[in-house]
């Protein structure tokens, strides 16, 4: 409808596309997001495969470790990365 009518209000909610947000989580916290979590045990295995490939300073791995301790995403964000869609309020 927005995109017909070429028109925006303020606090307008949208959907918008998951993958530009889940390749900067990736690349900030080393998280990799919209995998359901049965997915993710049978993925454990690769992803420390994949690790080993892509070779990263300790001092890098260090920035992950501390991110990855901090970071808690809600669940129902993680469900709209899952779907591949986004809501976000402009």
């Amino acid at each position: 409808e927005l995109v017909r009518t070429k028109t925006l209000t303020k606090n307008s909610i949208v959907q918008v596309d998951a993958q530009p947000f889940k390749q900067w989580y990736l690349k900030k916290y080393g998280v990799e997001l919209g995998k359901k979590k049965a997915d993710k045990a049978k993925e454990a295995g690769k992803e420390k495969e994949k690790e080993e490939e892509v070779k990263k300073s300790r001092h890098v791995i260090a920035k992950l470790k501390a991110r990855a301790a901090k970071q808690k995403l809600e669940p129902l964000i993680e469900d709209q990365f899952q779907s591949g869609r986004l809501l976000a309020a402009i």
